[in-house]
């Protein structure tokens, strides 16, 4: 008896009945599945040093159970130092069993080791039913000792389906275990927000009395028409110079040592 993965059998014998059962399809044939897995690790470090890309081909290649290839550079940057045909990166594709090795690894073993780890994103789909994962850490993959990495690194994993659609590749994913992260509260708050406040629309219908506050204006004028009385107020200098002119009794009252000085000479003669 031959061997057969486990995601294989799970998909063949459960995931296409519920596919199909919910997707109202017509023949099995229309039933999305999982074409191949793409694993690629960019090594731009690898211009100065290309002992890494030596690194990574072995790490990609114990991750994946397959011989990895490097990625060659296709044109020229002198910004870069890069000249077409340099290695640049890793890569490999899985297919068939081997891929479905990897994806049940992945899911069992890899995902439940990343800290604080509490699904993948929904957001990288690319509308034509294809998956976009990013792994920060090469170490959470038991294969990888971590004692003989040079440097912590990622990669990318790309899951090809055969889908037409986003949702049906999400739901097919899902089945085969690729934990998705489920819709937070957050999410449904628009609903409540599309409900207009009945008091907010009783407040915005006030602006009438706003208006007619503001009609009030008329009696700021007339308060303002006061500056008559003001003015009449203002008009008291007059006696205010009647009070400077008062100098002229100071003057009268300053002359009166001329009147002392004739009484001190008659005095004198007297005598």
């Amino acid at each position: 008896m031959s061997y057969t993965p486990r995601l294989k059998n799970e998909y063949k014998s459960n995931v296409v009945t519920r596919l199909m059962k919910e997707f109202s399809y017509d023949n099995v044939m229309q039933v999305p599945k999982l074409q191949k897995i793409v694993i690629s690790k960019g090594v731009g470090a690898a211009v100065n040093d290309k002992k890494l890309i030596d690194h990574a081909l072995n790490e990609i290649t114990d991750i994946s159970g397959q011989k990895a290839i490097a990625t060659m550079s296709k044109k020229d940057v002198a910004s870069f130092k890069l000249r077409k045909g340099m290695p640049v990166g890793v890569k490999v594709t899985l297919r068939g069993e081997r891929m479905y090795e990897f994806l049940d690894r992945f899911v069992t073993t890899a995902l439940p080791r990343v800290r604080d780890f509490n699904g993948v994103k929904s957001t990288g789909f690319d509308g034509r039913g294809n998956y976009n994962l990013g792994v920060t850490e090469q170490i959470i993959f038991p294969e990888i000792n971590i004692d003989k990495i040079n440097k912590i690194s990622g990669m990318d994993i790309t899951f090809v389906t055969s889908a037409n659609t986003d949702t049906e590749a999400m739901q097919l994913l899902s089945e085969l275990g690729l934990p998705f992260k489920k819709k937070n509260d957050a999410d449904e708050k628009p609903k409540v927000e599309n409900k207009p406040p009945v008091t907010e629309a009783a407040v915005e219908e006030t602006p009438e009395a706003e208006a007619a506050v503001e009609e009030t204006p008329e009696a700021e004028a007339a308060v303002e028409e006061t500056p008559e009385a003001e003015a009449a107020v203002e008009e008291t200098p007059e006696a205010e110079a009647a009070v400077e002119e008062t100098p002229e009794a100071e003057a009268a009252v300053e002359e009166t040592p001329e009147a002392e000085s004739n009484e001190d000479e008659e005095n004198n003669k007297e005598n």
